[in-house]
């Protein structure tokens, strides 16, 4: 799989372009706030209808306009495909393939599967449990594009019962306010846990098939490591007891503990059962003495296990089925020699494979290729 075209209309800082790409390696480089991030996270937004930089989309359309346009040509097993997104702030976007509309945006997610390793990704280690939660859920999508809907019920539901536990945590004791909101409450009560156990069981599978993968990236980036140095796990909200449950007893998991704490919940007017509190367990160490890569792990090591991360993604994909574009935004600038050498020499067989560097010296040997300048606005294949 690859894009072989992309075109922009007020995306970022480019009001309108269109550049031709290849399969390879393909760097995009020139000093920074020239716009060369932009345009790979462009190709990154339309895998995942989100950015790796904001969590918003207003500051994806440029100033002034009123929408934006993100189209790619994408190539796979030698059929090409129009992909399209348009941008509209406070209202919904919409999404085209081949010019056909499709009913719901989120739809065109998967079409074209992206793997992004930025500077942003030492967050996975040191950033809050929101970070890993967030990583887990994009590669969910990735790998079952249906798991978009189920996310998006989840938040939908999220936010109406804790609007609903507020107000009956704030009512007067026995009123009329307090029993209508209990009342409902119970309903959404069992929302929460018939779709809550959906997302919360994909990703207990996804953590279960994912942990052989980043042991063995992790033997691959970190100097003097094996495979079994590095782990991840899941830390739910349920007591799980080290078992992956089927569905049916993760609803009834949630539901009995969301009625166990319900007056903590009334108190604090907050969900406070559900995978939107639980976290992914990153560990170093021999089998017999695992500790936690935050606060413990040196800044080298974090780095390896952030980049053990990403690669474990990519070759979860790969082994899914195609290969997915590889995305490194002004990442080999925050690493040493070696991990350089190493992460290049890693992503360099992949079928297309992204780069932005502020100086051509910043792109390995390994991964030459096309190389396109940027600045001012414009982008001009070198020759």
């Amino acid at each position: 799989m690859h894009v072989s075209h992309l075109t922009l209309h007020n995306f970022r800082s480019y009001a309108d372009i269109d550049i031709p790409l290849e399969p390879g390696v393909s760097a995009f480089v020139g000093r920074n706030g020239q716009g060369k991030t932009n345009l790979i996270e462009a190709i990154d937004y339309l895998s995942r209808l989100s950015s790796h930089r904001v969590a918003g989309e207003a500051p994806l359309i440029k100033a002034g306009a009123e929408r934006a346009i993100v189209r790619a040509a994408v190539v796979k097993d030698g059929r090409t495909a129009v992909l399209e997104v348009e941008l509209n702030p406070g209202k919904s976007n919409r999404a085209r393939v081949n010019r056909s509309p499709l009913p719901r945006a989120r739809e065109i997610i998967g079409l074209v599967r992206t793997v992004v390793f930025s500077p942003e990704d030492l967050t996975l280690v040191k950033g809050d449990p929101s970070d890993r939660r967030r990583f887990l859920d994009e590669l969910l999508v990735l790998r079952a594009p249906r798991l978009a809907g189920v996310r998006a019920e989840y938040d939908r539901i999220l936010k109406q019962r804790n609007s609903l536990l507020k107000t009956a945590g704030s009512a007067r004791r026995g009123t009329s306010t307090q029993e209508g909101a209990l009342s409902t409450l119970v309903v959404w009560d069992e929302h929460l846990a018939r779709t809550g156990a959906e997302l919360l069981h994909a990703r207990l599978h996804l953590v279960d098939d994912l942990r052989p993968y980043v042991g063995k990236a992790y033997e691959t980036v970190a100097r003097g490591a094996t495979r079994e140095d590095a782990d991840i796990g899941y830390k739910s909200s349920l007591d799980l007891q080290g078992v992956l449950p089927e569905r049916s007893a993760l609803e009834g998991a949630l539901l009995a503990e969301v009625e166990r704490r319900r007056k903590d919940e009334l108190d604090r007017g907050i969900s406070l059962v559900g995978p939107h509190r639980d976290d992914l367990l990153l560990d170093l160490g021999s089998p017999d003495l695992r500790l936690p890569v935050k606060g413990y792990a040196s800044h080298g090591e974090s780095w390896s296990f952030a980049l053990a991360l990403k690669l474990a993604s990519y070759d979860l994909l790969r082994s899914e089925g195609d290969d997915p574009i590889l995305i490194l935004d002004d990442v080999f600038a925050e690493l040493d020699t070696q991990r350089r050498h190493q992460l290049a020499e890693l992503v360099a067989p992949a079928e297309q494979v992204l780069v932005t560097a502020a100086v051509p010296e910043d792109v390995p040997a390994a991964l030459s290729g096309v190389e396109f300048r940027v600045g001012e606005g414009e982008v001009s294949r070198e020759t």
